[in-house]
């Protein structure tokens, strides 16, 4: 049993952060499944940004898509989508075998809809509908706007993964969300069996404080939040409406750790796989941090409240503000995946024009 394999035991799934048509093409997606216990993949505009400006692997199918007249976000979205349904068919094994709990992939709305929920809503059925997989999460941002696109894409029967989300707040009030549509299906006598994921980032909070506590507290602030937000995920399945959902065949919303690769060079590449490891919940690992992940040694959980509430409060006494902490990092997190978007909006823009004029030279 590899390292990554034990996690599965423990009750975790392991998910690659990642997605590039090398990765799909030369088969590392197929080995990490096959080798590692990979369960499932996510993907975002800052992958995407990479993956496509950072070779000439998409060339080809971006020539090809611009002849036919597709420009823009449609253009984008198109590349998005095959790459999304290849990694989706890798995974079907996988979501057949856990009965639909596991063996997911993601893909989200434009981040431009971050606060505008109904063209966020209409975009997620949009999006569910051409990629035509049972597998896919529509990832929509859990924003203070996202949320009244969440219950209304639960409420259409679409699986969903909530991201951008960052202490147990906004956990609490996107796990709210996914319910209430649960509860409108319910009431209306459809089906409740909608998977979903909650994706709470751990990283970007030691980043955030990094010249800001002593040393001893260096890369700690980032697993004592997650430490609240698994009470509140534990909370959760314990809640009665949820259980009363249950009852009815819903599937409780899973707790997904994202941002999982280490912010700093001298942390270990693993630290937010191991201070992570726990039953029932998701790690989202980038390609680095999956392979540092696997030569890891034995798997226990770790997440321990108590420290993490003591260590909050030396937090605290120095300063940080983690509720104010908490509402920055999701809008500067909206922002920065604007940012990726339009840059990759450009960078399509460039190689169109780039393949035209090769082809006319």
């Amino acid at each position: 049993m590899t390292a990554t394999q034990a996690f599965t035991s423990l009750g975790q799934s392991l998910w690659l952060d990642d997605i590039s048509k090398s990765l799909l093409d030369d088969g590392r997606l197929d080995r990490y499944i096959g080798e590692l216990g990979v369960t499932g993949l996510t993907s975002n505009p800052a992958i995407f940004q990479s993956a496509i400006g950072g070779s000439d692997a998409y060339d080809s199918a971006i020539n090809k898509l611009a002849g036919e007249g597709l420009t823009g976000e449609d253009l984008l979205f198109a590349l998005m989508i095959d790459d999304l349904q290849r990694a989706a068919d890798a995974f079907t094994a996988v979501h057949q075998r856990t009965s639909g709990v596991d063996g997911h992939v993601s893909l989200e709305v434009s981040p431009l809809l971050a606060r505008d929920p109904e063209a966020t809503a209409l975009q997620a059925q949009d999006i569910h509908k051409r990629v035509a997989r049972a597998n896919l999460l529509v990832k929509i941002p859990g924003t203070a706007e996202g949320l009244d696109a969440i219950t209304r894409t639960v409420r259409a029967g679409i699986p969903v993964n909530v991201t951008l989300l960052f202490d147990e707040r906004q956990f609490r009030a996107a796990n709210n969300a996914v319910r209430e549509g649960l509860e409108v299906r319910l009431a209306d006598g459809l089906p409740i069996d909608i998977a979903s994921v909650a994706s709470v980032f751990v990283s970007r909070w030691d980043k955030a404080v990094a010249d800001k506590v002593d040393p001893d507290l260096l890369n700690r602030l980032g697993v004592d939040v997650m430490a609240r937000v698994g009470a509140e995920y534990e909370r959760s399945l314990n809640d009665p409406a949820w259980q009363r959902l249950m009852n009815h065949g819903a599937r409780p919303q899973r707790l997904l750790w994202a941002s999982t690769g280490t912010k700093d060079p001298s942390a270990p590449e693993a630290l937010y796989v191991d201070e992570l490891a726990a039953p029932l919940t998701v790690n989202t690992m980038p390609e680095k941090t999956l392979l540092a992940a696997a030569g890891q040694g034995a798997v226990s959980p770790r997440l321990d409240i108590t420290q993490a509430e003591a260590e909050l409060q030396r937090f605290a006494a120095a300063g940080v503000d983690v509720v104010a902490l908490g509402d920055s990092l999701q809008d500067d997190g909206v922002v920065l995946f604007e940012d990726a978007w339009r840059g990759v909006l450009e960078t399509l823009a460039g190689k169109v024009g780039q393949l035209e004029a090769s082809q006319t030279a």
